[in-house]
């Protein structure tokens, strides 16, 4: 089974819509992306991330023999944390618990150590989602501590859990 990170491709936007079409998906993101979720959001994001600073935003289809399977993107920050960037990844419901986000959370993050000057990667789960906790923690991220009361999701005030990577932990790629 080849399972990669890829540039999107418009021709994704059918797949990539399907795929957040899942209220359970849904349920772990922010609140920025539409729901439902359209085609026509997908050809938006697709176009956006195509056409955006490719030193600032790093957007890949996860996919599966070349289908997509999800989506993964890390965005440089600014001012005094232009050195870090900010992950957040999806995985489509019916490759959930098979490895894919840990590979593709690997993946990118040995693609931005190898190609840019960032040192150090985070990201900011719900802490409820502990599926995406264990994903980060599989791929070498270190746990920082818990923001409390950092969010709101659905109405309601929650946490959020503070991973991180540097330079110096990431592993050998697998792929």
């Amino acid at each position: 089974m080849d399972r990669r990170i890829r540039r999107w491709k418009l021709s994704d936007a059918k797949d990539l819509s399907a795929i957040l079409s899942s209220g359970r998906i849904q349920q772990g993101l922010r609140d920025g992306v539409p729901y439902p979720y359209t085609e026509q959001d997908a050809v938006r994001y697709i176009s956006a991330v195509l056409s955006a600073d490719t030193d600032r935003i790093f957007a890949f289809a996860i996919t599966v023999d070349g289908k997509v399977a999800g989506s993964i993107e890390a965005v440089r920050q600014r001012d005094v944390h232009r050195l870090t960037a900010e992950l957040g990844y999806y995985i489509a419901e019916e490759h959930w618990g098979k490895g894919l986000g840990t590979e593709a959370v690997e993946q990118i993050c040995g693609y931005i150590f190898d190609n840019t000057d960032i040192l150090r990667i985070y990201a900011e789960p719900f802490a409820f989602n502990s599926a995406s906790c264990r994903v980060l923690e599989k791929a070498g991220f270190q746990y920082e501590g818990t923001l409390r009361s950092n969010a709101v999701k659905n109405g309601e005030v929650t946490d959020m859990k503070m991973y991180s990577i540097l330079r110096p932990e990431v592993r050998p790629p697998v792929w």
